[in-house]
């Protein structure tokens, strides 16, 4: 067994070490963080305060998985395999901010990486900014499973979630790899030169899309979130070939801070006239 097999938070040794100076309150401690100055202000203005840089990685072997031919089909072996590296990432990333005590993990980038070492081998990366609540105001920051919550949005976005009454409870995503069916020879030459859409590829994208979208909206429902913001759908054809695509669908998980709050519609002022 290996020494993150080991681990049951996932951290390897020299990054607990790393976060263990970090920790706020200890002598040696300064934060470090991937905001830009402005993003930094602004969730220091939100009341937040930068901890640290926090991370988790996984090198995955993504399997092998065949589609028929003629048929639009769900990868599902690929489907899995795309989102627990993922999930893996992020889990490691939570429990790096964790062991700093932050409430919260801010500007999230959640990345893939293949490696030359091996062309079905895939580095998933997720990074953030760990933050903590400067005044304790009696709000619950961390979700509903006692996690620091995560965000993808922005230093400016979160700031202004914030301003609103609203506040993040962590990155919901859903994938679907997905085998697009070929266009038989035929269709293929009666096609050419003109203006037709291809029902069949229409329709395995959009269900593609779809299965995507509701298992990140699955997600949400989760963690009682009130909506998603932010939400990305990404198309990545990694290195499956040309008709096996892999939809991603990824945002920011979200709920009132206070049950009776409402945003002010703001009222439309009419010009005077004579």
């Amino acid at each position: 067994m290996t020494a993150l097999e080991n681990n049951p938070t996932g951290v390897p040794a020299d990054a607990m070490r790393r976060l263990a100076e970090m920790r706020p309150g200890q002598a040696t401690s300064l934060f470090t963080s991937d905001l830009s100055v402005n993003e930094f202000l602004l969730v220091r203005e939100a009341g937040f305060r930068p901890v640290g840089l926090v991370l988790g990685s996984s090198i995955y072997h993504v399997g092998f998985q065949m589609g028929r031919w003629n048929r639009n089909q769900e990868l599902t072996t690929l489907s899995q395999a795309m989102y627990h590296a993922r999930e893996l990432a992020m889990t490691r990333m939570e429990a790096e901010a964790d062991q700093l005590g932050a409430d919260g993990i801010v500007g999230v980038r959640l990345e893939i990486e293949f490696k030359e070492f091996g062309s079905d081998l895939a580095e998933f990366i997720a990074v953030g900014t760990a933050v903590t609540a400067e005044e304790s105001t009696g709000t619950p920051w961390r979700n509903n499973k006692g996690l620091p919550f995560t965000s993808d949005l922005s230093g400016q976005d979160f700031w202004t979630l914030i301003q609103a009454g609203y506040a993040p409870l962590g990155m919901v995503m859903g994938t679907c790899v997905y085998h697009v069916t070929h266009q038989r020879f035929w269709q293929a030459m009666g096609n050419i030169g003109q203006n037709v859409e291809l029902p069949q590829f229409t329709e395995a994208l959009y269900d593609a899309r779809e299965l995507a979208m509701s298992r990140m909206q699955a997600e949400a429902e989760q963690l009682h979130a009130e909506g998603i913001v932010g939400v990305d759908l990404r198309s990545h054809g990694h290195r499956w070939g040309g008709h096996t695509t892999e939809f991603f669908a990824i945002g920011t998980a979200v709920r009132a801070l206070r049950a009776d709050h409402h945003i002010p519609v703001p009222q439309l002022v009419l010009p005077l006239t004579d």
